[in-house]
């Protein structure tokens, strides 16, 4: 399976279907408000894999009473099938969030994802036109139930393998020393723009706002973006790949799609040296 997941992130021919399917979607994704709470920017991480887990759940219940096959349960498995067609909704919304912000490998993996779902909602769906106690109701349910536990396996190749919604800036602050560092001369961060200083092998981003130097990671959670080739705006440091804006003051997210934080270090300036460490560390 996983064999042909790496084939389907190599299949170029998608990216035309996901060109399509991005333009028809980022009006909605990439607007702030409605964008930051698709893609869970409110809640701290990604929103669609708690809905999706609603939804599933339901279909899931509906298949252990279809597989019982007592007539009785004929009712409870269309209720649950129904809920669970409702609940998807929000759930597909938030997904199509995150997907349109992924790179190609993710898009065209999220495309296979996508047909997945969509053929099993359509067959949970039918499943509720086929009679309430007929084979073609248990059958076309059981059938979406499998169609949606395989979209559920390629949505975790995603958010662990492809590591779609996962926060990339997780490990700077395990990789950077405690208590007080040296990280440049004060000369060299300048009065205007972004610029990039290593401590160590981990990339920092130095700028000064209102005579004060700050310092973030220059890593964006979101996808790794480089945020010294961003830019400052309304208070936010931009990320330059999509959109990512984090407030200078601590890092936090002020609008998506990352939903987790950049980590801030606190910064002191001693003989013309610029010192940092981590807010809290030695």
């Amino acid at each position: 399976m996983v064999q042909l997941l790496d084939k389907v992130e190599r299949w170029e021919r998608l990216d035309d279907v996901s060109s399509l399917l991005t333009s028809a979607v980022q009006p909605v994704a990439g607007s702030r408000r409605l964008g930051n709470l698709l893609t869970g920017v409110p809640f701290g991480h990604p929103l669609h894999p708690a809905l999706a887990q609603v939804s599933l759940g339901f279909f899931a219940a509906a298949g252990l009473l279809d597989l019982r096959g007592r007539s009785s349960d004929s009712a409870a498995s269309r209720t649950l099938i129904a809920a669970g067609l409702v609940s998807s909704a929000p759930a597909v919304a938030a997904g199509l969030a995150d997907w349109s912000h992924g790179h190609e490998q993710q898009q065209r993996t999220g495309l296979l994802h996508a047909a997945a779902n969509t053929a099993g909602l359509m067959l949970s769906a039918a499943s509720l036109l086929g009679g309430r106690r007929g084979r073609m109701h248990r059958a076309a349910a059981l059938a979406g139930l499998t169609s949606l536990s395989a979209a559920a396996y390629v949505g975790g190749h995603l958010a662990f393998r492809q590591a779609l919604g996962a926060n990339h800036a997780e490990h700077v602050p395990h990789r950077l020393p405690t208590g007080w560092a040296a990280l440049c001369r004060i000369d060299e961060v300048p009065e205007q723009g972004l610029v990039q200083r290593l401590l160590g092998d981990q990339p920092l981003l130095a700028f000064r706002l209102d005579g004060d130097i700050r310092v973030l990671s220059d890593v964006c959670p979101h996808l790794a973006g480089p945020l010294h080739e961003g830019e400052l705006r309304d208070g936010c440091v931009v990320c330059p790949w999509h959109g990512s804006a984090f407030r200078v003051t601590d890092g936090s997210v002020h609008s998506g799609p990352a939903t987790a934080p950049v980590p801030a270090l606190e910064v002191r300036v001693q003989d013309g040296t610029v010192l940092i460490r981590l807010p809290g560390a030695g």
